[in-house]
């Protein structure tokens, strides 16, 4: 609520602080999605003071602003450098690797202004980021099935999905999901073959992938065929969150992502990005970041990320009802089970300290657990085997979640058009959600999701968030 005089500053602070006792740590190694944890205060120190700097400046304008115009130049420049570039190679700094997605896509689709139909070729692995741009965009999205073993992208099954009407063809590098990259050599050349532009979606490893002190796949704008790739710099860049990185092989296509407008009696709008009004923080926190850490503060993070990885895949060979799924390239690992329920492991799992991320099985793929590891992992890893331990012991003793038919039935045939939020929040506990002890366990709620076919849960989820959001949950 707005008080009616002003609050003084020491008690908005207190408030912040109790508000973020319930939330995930973002430091130490225990929450395994979501945030990215240098473990160097230093630099996280000069992140927030760059950030602070700039937080009053607005990006609309960068002939009104032009420091915004000397940073990003440096930030892009230096990513695209280390990525199959160089500093002249054109590139948008975005907020986050879904803008960056999205202009990707826009990009593509303004290139050929004669296909009236666009479609895009993505794999099943491929981030939700591009049913969004799709579905923002009116591009249609054709998914295509991945190997089943190795969970990559089919370069045959990809390349006969492109139509006259496909604007695009994605692979990742690697896919979130699984943390394997697609075969990005293979797919860019045959698409180019076929006069089709490819994007790597590199959002979660380009800025990874160059530092493991191992040899990787080819993904970056060096491979023949590849006319895009997004960078996100506030994962494995370490940087404050707002910060993306979109390069593009020419100029003509980065100019297709931008968006004009004189159409009005106000300013003229020229945007380089969705957003018009933004704030520089975000850009000046990920140039202090690039600056402060340097290519070797990159290398050594990298090396130590991979090295908790190889650690945490030997540890979970030792585990009898866990397996990793597929082989990862980079330090996201998916793990799977036919013995226990994950959704219970994830719980017991957080109970114990550590969060760990639950997937949703998908066109065939089966449910997982999700773990990125970061920097700071390596000193966490022992902590985290042993949670696991504890926790599959435990959800072998509990045993698993059933999801009710009768809810599932219930659920697929409400018409949920008709319903308020006060009236969603109270079906709730009926799948297991009850906010009134803190945050709830969601085996049960995962098991139920799990078991829905996915339009179904789509519906679900924007009606929980909805009803979230309101006075109705607490």
């Amino acid at each position: 609520m707005l008080p009616e005089n002003g609050r003084p500053v020491e008690e908005l602070l207190a408030e912040l602080a109790a508000a973020r006792r319930a939330d995930l740590p973002t430091q130490g190694g225990r929450t395994t999605a979501y945030v990215y944890d240098s473990g160097r205060e230093d630099v996280r120190q000069a992140a927030r003071a760059a950030y602070l700097e700039m937080l009053e400046v607005n990006g609309l304008d960068p002939t009104a602003f032009p420091s915004i115009v000397h940073l990003e130049r440096q930030v892009v420049g230096a990513v695209a450098s280390r990525l199959g570039g160089s500093a002249a190679t054109p590139g948008i700094f975005t907020s986050g690797g879904t803008e960056s997605i999205i202009l990707a896509v826009k990009a593509a689709r303004d290139a050929r202004p004669e296909i009236t139909d666009p479609e895009i070729i993505v794999p099943t692995t491929a981030h939700a980021a591009f049913h969004k741009a799709g579905h923002y965009l009116g591009v249609r999205v054709k998914s295509v099935p991945v190997d089943a073993d190795t969970f990559r992208a089919d370069p045959a099954a990809m390349i006969s999905a492109i139509t006259p009407s496909t604007v695009l063809v994605v692979v990742s590098a690697p896919s979130y999901a699984h943390g394997v990259i697609d075969p990005v050599a293979e797919i860019a050349a045959s698409a180019a073959d076929r006069g089709v532009p490819c994007h790597v979606d590199a959002c979660v490893g380009g800025w990874l992938l160059p530092w493991l002190g191992v040899p990787v796949r080819p993904f970056d704008l060096s491979v023949p065929g590849v006319t895009s790739l997004s960078v996100d710099l506030h994962k494995f860049g370490y940087a404050p969150k707002g910060a993306s990185v979109l390069l593009f092989a020419d100029d003509a296509l980065r100019r297709a992502a931008y968006f004009a407008c004189a159409d009005w009696p106000g300013y003229t709008v020229i945007n380089s990005t969705v957003q018009s009004s933004k704030g520089a923080g975000p850009l000046a926190g990920a140039w202090a970041t690039l600056q402060a850490l340097g290519a070797s503060g990159y290398a050594s993070l990298g090396q130590d990320a991979y090295a908790a990885t190889r650690a945490l895949i030997a540890g979970v060979s030792t585990i009898p009802d866990l397996h990793v799924l597929g082989e990862p390239d980079a330090t996201l690992v998916a793990l799977g089970s036919s013995t226990v329920d994950l959704f219970v492991v994830a719980d017991e799992a957080r109970a114990r300290g550590f969060f760990i991320q639950p997937q949703l099985s998908y066109a065939g793929l089966p449910a997982s657990l999700h773990l990125t590891l970061t920097g700071v992992s390596l000193g966490a890893v022992d902590a985290m085997l042993a949670v696991l331990r504890e926790s599959v012991e435990a959800a072998r003793l509990r045993g698993p979640v059933a999801a009710p038919p009768e809810l599932l039935g219930m659920l697929s045939s409400l018409d949920f058009s008709t319903m308020d939020d006060a009236a969603f929040a109270a079906l709730l506990p009926a799948v297991g959600v009850d906010f009134s002890g803190g945050q709830p366990e969601m085996a049960t709620v995962n098991a139920v999701l799990d078991a829905l076919p996915p339009k179904v849960r789509e519906v679900i989820l924007i009606r929980f968030l909805s009803a979230l959001y309101s006075p109705y949950l607490s």
